[in-house]
């Protein structure tokens, strides 16, 4: 399944929606407070409207009750994405609405500062020679511990193999979080300490960000380049190796100057499946050869494919002989003969009578 857009000859004014809104608030909330939001946001990204709105209007246009719409505002306010803005002191439900941006709210929780987090969680829980012991038997630990290794290009100390398991007990993190937070950390920072990735993820942990589906969703708001990294070194199986300075350049140039999408990009690295020792460069000139043919879509590449396909194959007027099998019968001396002949003879040959 995909999903695209028809193009207009017309514009009849959009509200844009940030994704964050979409993949993070809209699951966790009632439908009807959705509904409150979106048309509300509407009036806010269009301002110059001589619309008169307020929270009976809203009632009235969605057909729910008041009370729904002012239960949709405590929501939301509780989740930090608006702020209300009280307008009198003859009511407690005159106000105004302001949306927070959902991308700078993202953000400015990431810049808090380290220290405070620390001393927020102070108490932790360490773990015990035993505990670790025990853990080296659990088969999903021991592969993270691996898989660690890997990424850090080192073996784990003992010291450092407690230290992360006791991420687990003080922030209710799984395997997979803290090997993202480790691979976050060497491929923007190249740092590998394992006492800066804990800060990375307390810093996580106060976001509200304990999945790995949480943490996608703040790096698409941080960096949408970091994500089209990641997911192109995953498509070439290069599950914990970082890429290059150079290996950044050459991707930035397919994004920035050969204006290509994703789509593309991960289409290029279906190819990897053909040879055995995946590189950037060998992507690099597919995706360089498309550039030079003039391709803008993923239609101008799958257009190329049929011609080169095409080209490739036999045509009908040059078909190739059949080959001989002992199945085939040898060609016998009546070919030779008209069927005239061959009647005319088998009469000579019949007994005289």
């Amino acid at each position: 399944m995909s999903f695209f857009k028809s193009e207009t000859s017309f514009d009849l004014s959009d509200t844009p929606i940030e994704n964050i809104f979409i993949d993070v608030y809209m699951p966790m909330a009632d439908g009807d407070f959705v509904k409150v939001y979106l048309y509300s946001y509407k009036y806010a990204c269009n301002p110059s409207t001589n619309a008169v709105v307020n929270n009976d209007t809203i009632s009235k246009h969605l057909n729910i009750p008041l009370a729904d719409v002012l239960a949709a505002w405590d929501f939301w306010e509780d989740k930090q994405i608006i702020k209300k803005h009280k307008l009198s002191n003859i009511s407690d439900d005159d106000y105004s609405i302001e949306f927070v941006n959902i991308k700078q709210l993202f953000i400015n929780n990431t810049t808090q500062t380290i220290h405070t987090n620390i001393k927020k969680h102070a108490t932790t829980k360490t773990t015990s020679t035993s505990e670790l012991f025990a853990s080296n038997q659990i088969p999903q630990t021991k592969k993270m511990f691996t898989d660690l290794n890997i990424i850090l290009e080192r073996q784990l100390a003992p010291k450092e193999k407690g230290q992360i398991l006791s991420w687990q007990k003080n922030y209710n993190i799984d395997t997979s979080l803290i090997l993202r937070a480790f691979e976050y950390c060497k491929q923007k920072k190249n740092i590998k300490n394992v006492n800066y990735v804990e800060r990375t993820i307390i810093a996580w942990y106060d976001m509200g960000i304990s999945n790995e589906e949480h943490l996608n969703q703040y790096l698409l708001s941080v960096s949408d380049t970091y994500k089209l990294y990641n997911r192109i070194f995953k498509a070439l199986g290069f599950r914990f190796r970082s890429p290059s300075e150079k290996e950044m350049e050459i991707i930035d140039t397919w994004i920035e100057k050969y204006q290509f999408d994703e789509e593309i990009i991960l289409k290029a690295c279906e190819s990897s499946s053909k040879i055995s020792n995946v590189s950037i460069s060998y992507i690099n000139g597919i995706l360089s050869n498309w550039h030079e043919k003039g391709a803008k879509k993923i239609e101008d590449i799958e257009a190329f494919e049929n011609k080169n396909r095409k080209k490739a194959s036999p045509s009908s007027s040059k078909l190739l002989p059949k080959s001989k099998t002992k199945f085939h019968l040898s060609k016998s001396r009546g070919n030779k003969y008209s069927a005239e002949e061959l009647e005319g003879i088998f009469l000579e040959k019949q007994p005289k009578t």
